[in-house]
């Protein structure tokens, strides 16, 4: 009888059977040669041993997690596969053997730690250790046992598995859609997530936990602590990196941070959640990013917002310390909250922008939206936050220099106008899905005052009586309405050509003093440029209308459009004062510049790793030269992003960028294109390829 037929039981080789795991657990779409599966489902191993099994051998699978693995902690399991005994709610069993191979089923418990396992197979004495040990296990939205569970299967494609979408933003009154490679399946993205994870320095007790890891990543996605991910910044002025308007998607963001452990200069809001819904997709958790239009930024948590202008209409920065941006992005992350009383389940806020302090440094959630809704403040993380950036009051003051003092007068408040058209991408199309009411109750609606009401009584405890509700104003006098008209679509290059009107509608004889401003401003409020003033008084006596034009030449705006790389906005802040009733009237009014559009060129379809090109088009429409073109282009499992320099464009002049490229996966895929200018920022297009066998 030879020594190998009854020698010591060794083990010679471990067959992850990759391609059939990864399929059941949905994990085969990542661009990783490691085995990843999802916790509360099996997978299989196949084991070779150097000889035939006998009945008395031992196999015993060893799985270790994290720097210093220990039995007492968890993170040391060994599973014996023959007995197929429970440790920790892991199982090992040997389903079936043929000669000298062996098939054996492995079960983790649905709150198993999330990470990356390292395996060995133990026989007797003998430890062998498989080439590409690694198994990472995530969260598991298709099982109803984790926290995670999410139990509709379109809603679990959307928020799971696509790679794509769109992150709203604009204005209330223009809200668009910046397509968004999430990309949580690229290269390296999933050992960024799992280097993050390792850099919060959680017990590995706590990361099965979705409420502790969620909050976590807002915290690892901001450099502001512990040197994360994005370094946020909101100057305008982008050198030493890369200009935030730049980015297409999250992946080459994640990549250069693995490669670099450095923080990757620069993000804003946007950016910020695009990258945070990757993170969470990437590791499991259901993720969307979530735009809300006027946001409020309350830095005194009383929930009111206080815009100062002076006497000719001007918002005055210095003392503007609340802000109103006129879009504001964060995710929801899906996850059951049993720390909270019940009725707290599902879509929780959680922010990656660095805005506030919460615990010490700058995370933000997890925060259940159906406590905002409520108006439950009191709930852990951060509700009072979260509740003001939609529900806040703006308050408009006028700021008189009487007698060298500055003399406060309340001109406005409005209850209404924060927090409006919350926005997501549709699950299963690529329209936005408007979430208001997720948030909030209809305004003026007996919930909404109640939610208010409720909100403000745990304010007060801190801040005393901030915020009272506010008795409804009394019925104006002098029937007045402000407003503009005029072509309210504006081109770069173009004059601005609007007219500031005054409507009576009492027909009444008045006498109105009349102040308007005219400045540019960034997304998050901030003035860049005062552009024109007008201060007139006048009689609308018989005048059913009264026009007072307003004309500004391109030469006097261009200049602030090139001095900052930012998108940025027209905003027209309008005073009244009737000087017979003493009333006070105000308006605010924001324009958006348009451009002319990129094109792309390419088939519908194409063939997996063959070659076909794809060529982007722009013509410069506009009467004004664009300088310092550069052309940004990513298309997932297509290339990854690339830059073109264009140059100058003159105006009528066309340039075409070509890339040729070879698709590695097979499926719908998208390419996204961005230009930027000096001139002009953020023109996006994308477009659609089905890549087949």
């Amino acid at each position: 009888m030879s020594q190998a037929a009854g020698g010591p039981l060794k083990s010679v080789g471990v067959d992850f059977l990759r391609d059939q795991n990864t399929r059941l657990h949905h994990t085969n779409d990542y661009t990783n040669s490691s085995l990843i599966v999802r916790r509360g489902d099996e997978f299989q191993l196949k084991v070779t041993f150097s000889r035939e099994l006998k009945d008395q051998d031992k196999i015993t699978l060893q799985l270790t997690i994290g720097e210093n693995p220990k039995q007492s902690s968890g993170t040391l399991l060994s599973l014996n596969a023959r007995s197929g005994q429970e440790v920790n709610r892991w199982r090992a069993t040997i389903r079936q053997t043929n000669g000298k191979e062996c098939l054996v089923v492995v079960t983790s418990p649905a709150d198993a730690i999330v990470g990356k396992y390292l395996l060995n197979v133990k026989t007797g004495p003998n430890i062998y250790q498989p080439e590409k040990r690694c198994i990472y296990v995530l969260f598991n939205p298709w099982c109803k046992a984790d926290s995670v569970f999410m139990p509709n299967d379109d809603e679990r494609a959307e928020y799971v598995l696509n790679d794509t979408g769109y992150i709203y933003v604009g204005s209330t009154k223009n809200i668009y859609g910046r397509p968004w490679n999430f990309g949580q399946f690229e290269e390296d993205v999933l050992d960024c997530c799992m280097y993050l994870l390792d850099k919060s320095q959680l017990k590995q007790s706590v990361r099965k936990d979705p409420i502790i890891i969620s909050r976590s990543m807002s915290a690892l996605v901001n450099s502001n602590n512990e040197a994360g991910v994005l370094f946020g910044n909101w100057s305008g002025r982008y050198t030493g990196g890369t200009s935030p308007l730049a980015w297409t998607g999250s992946a080459p963001i994640l990549q250069q941070y693995y490669k670099t452990k450095k923080p990757v200069n620069f993000g804003q809001c946007w950016v910020f959640s695009g990258v945070l819904t990757t993170v969470m997709r990437s590791l499991g958790i259901p993720a969307r990013s979530i735009s809300n239009f006027a946001s409020a930024h309350d830095t005194e948590e009383n929930l009111k917002v206080d815009i100062y202008l002076n006497e000719k209409g001007e918002k005055m920065n210095d003392l503007t310390s609340d802000s109103i941006w006129n879009f504001h992005v964060w995710n929801d992350a899906w996850m059951k909250r049993p720390d909270l009383p019940k009725g707290f389940d599902g879509w929780q806020a959680i922010d990656a922008t660095p805005q506030e302090l919460s615990q010490g440094i700058y995370q933000c959630g997890p925060c259940p939206i159906n406590a905002i809704r409520k108006g439950e403040v009191y709930l852990p993380y951060d509700s009072k936050f979260v509740f003001a950036e939609v529900n806040a009051d703006r308050v408009f003051w006028l700021v008189k220099n009487v007698d060298g003092e500055n003399k406060y007068v309340k001109l406005r408040e409005e209850t209404k106008v924060i927090g409006k058209s919350l926005s997501t991408k549709a699950v299963g199309k690529n329209t936005r899905e408007d979430i208001t009411m997720q948030y909030k109750f209809p305004e003026d609606s007996a919930e909404e005052r109640k939610a208010v009401e409720t909100a403000c009584s745990y304010l007060n405890s801190t801040n005393l009586g901030c915020c009272e509700i506010t008795p409804p104003l009394e019925p104006l006098q002098a029937n007045l309405q402000l407003g503009i008209e005029g072509e309210t679509a504006l081109w770069p290059g173009n004059p601005i050509d609007l007219n500031i009107v005054v409507k009576n509608g009492s027909a009444g004889a008045w006498t109105v003093d009349l102040a308007a401003s005219c400045q540019m401003e960034s997304y998050t409020g901030k003035v860049e440029a005062s552009l024109a003033t007008i201060k007139q008084t006048v009689q609308t006596e018989g005048k059913p209308v009264i026009q007072i034009p307003l004309r500004i030449a391109p030469e006097t705006y261009i200049k602030a459009l090139m001095a900052v790389e930012d998108e940025l906005q027209v905003k027209i802040n309008i005073i009244a004062e009737v000087q017979e009733t003493g009333e006070k009237l105000t308006e605010e009014l924001a324009l958006t510049f348009q451009y002319p559009p990129l094109r792309v060129e390419m088939p519908e379809t194409a063939k997996i790793n063959e070659d076909f090109k794809c060529a982007f088009i722009f013509k410069n429409t506009l009467s004004i030269p664009l300088e310092n073109c550069k052309l940004h282009v990513e298309g997932l499992g297509i290339f990854r992003m690339e830059t073109f320099d264009q140059g100058n464009v003159a105006p009528g002049n066309i340039f075409k960028s070509k890339i040729v490229c070879a698709p590695r996966k097979t499926g719908m895929k998208k390419i996204v294109a961005k230009l930027n200018s000096t001139q002009v920022k953020g023109i996006t297009v994308e477009k659609i390829i089905t890549i087949t066998e």
